[in-house]
Formats: structure tokens, sequence, C-alpha cells
């Protein structure tokens, strides 16, 4: 009579000798579609934050979303496609939450607060995905940017910024549109140095705010015609 050999590994052949439990073997989970994509997606936006794009592979993307290679590319034709599918998700996400944000202010200093107020929070749970992935021209080349398109911010904000201050258009735009880079500015600080969200957020509101009361209050007097008697 033959007897069969059966191979058993080396940690489970201790474990049964000593009466310990074997671990069963893990069952791969199954995902919608959908899911499985948004899963790739929140996978590669953990390495860009952690990492950055630079050495970014689709290889490293697989390994990290516990999916073969060529899984990946069922989703995704190519990396540049992948990273501006994750661009085009953060950057709905963070205007969508800006606006609903905006929608709800009382004041002028409770719409400059509450959408800086988000823009940090995304950054200290987010990272620097949105900076890194604009670091890339190809991932920015968008085809519908009117979800969430700067100048439509921009645009919505000066139209807020001439009725409170009576400034003009073209004073109240250029003033905007380099005041709301400022609190990408700030979450860039808020990651690199040891400060806590609220002076970092205080801060960047107090700048805001100063930049058009001085505006108002000091530039345009200065720079009127001079009337003469």
């Amino acid at each position: 009579m033959t007897r069969r050999l059966t191979l058993v590994p080396k940690a489970e052949k201790y474990a049964s000798e000593v009466g310990m439990p074997t671990a069963a073997p893990k069952e791969r989970r199954r995902y919608s579609p959908e899911k499985r994509r948004e899963l790739i997606l929140d996978h590669t936006a953990d390495i860009v934050a952690r990492e950055g794009v630079a050495t970014l592979s689709i290889e490293q993307i697989g390994r990290e979303a516990s999916v073969s290679k060529s899984l990946v590319y069922a989703y995704f034709p190519n990396l540049t496609e992948l990273l501006r599918e994750l661009y085009q998700r953060e950057m709905k996400h963070l205007r969508r939450m800006q606006a609903e944000a905006a929608e709800h202010a009382g004041t002028f200093e409770d719409l400059v607060r509450s959408v800086t107020h988000v823009y940090l929070k995304y950054y200290h749970e987010r990272g620097l995905i949105i900076e890194r992935l604009q670091s890339e021209p190809s991932v920015t080349k968008i085809h519908d940017a009117t979800e969430y398109s700067r100048d439509l911010a921009v645009d919505y904000l000066t139209d807020i910024v001439i009725a409170h201050f009576e400034l003009p258009r073209d004073i109240a735009r250029a003033a905007t549109d380099i005041s709301f880079g400022l609190p990408a500015s700030a979450g860039s600080y808020l990651l690199r140095h040891k400060m806590d969200l609220k002076t970092v957020e205080d801060i960047t509101v107090t700048m805001i705010i100063a930049t058009f009361l001085n505006l108002k209050t000091e530039y345009v007097a200065r720079k009127q015609p001079l009337k003469r008697g």
C-alpha cells in the first residue's frame, strides 16, 4: 500500500505540533466594478500623499490595492488616465465642500473662514494629493473644468467682494484671485510644520480679510485721481 505524503508549510506544522490554531486561508473579497475602481483610486491617493508621483507605477498601485497589474489596466488604460481621474475626483470633492460651506456663510468673515477651514481640513486629512497632482501638466489637462474651475470660483467670490467692499472690478478680481491661492499655501505649511490647524486657519483668515480692508481704505484712496479745487 502506497502512503500519500502531504507537504505542510513549516509554520502550520509547528502550530499543529504545539496545539496552536492555524490561520484560515484568506478569502479574496469580491467587489462591484464601481467599488473596485474607487479602491484603486483610494490606494493611488494614499501613495501620492505619502511619496508623490515621480516614482509611481501601475505595479506599485496593484501591490497596494492587492490586485494584479492587469486588473488595474482593465479599469485605467495608463497611469496618466488613472491620475487624471484621481485629480478630477479630489477637486470635485473639495470644490463641492467649499461651495456648501460658502452657502451657509452669514458674514464676509464667515465666508472666508468656512472656505479656508474646508481647504485646511482637506489638507490635514488627505495630505498633498492635489498639490502633487497639479505638478504634473499631463494630469491637470481636463475635459470638463466647469464643476471645479478656479475661474468660476474666483468670479463668484469677486462679485461678493465688489458688493461688500465697493471695489472696482479689476482690483477686486485681482485681489480675490491672489487671495484664493493663500489657503493652499497655508495647507502646505500646515503639513510641513508643527502648528495646529486652528492657528494656521486664524492667520490665513486674518491675512485675507486684511487684504480687502486695506484695499478699500488705503490702496483705492491712494490711486484715485487728484481732485483739485
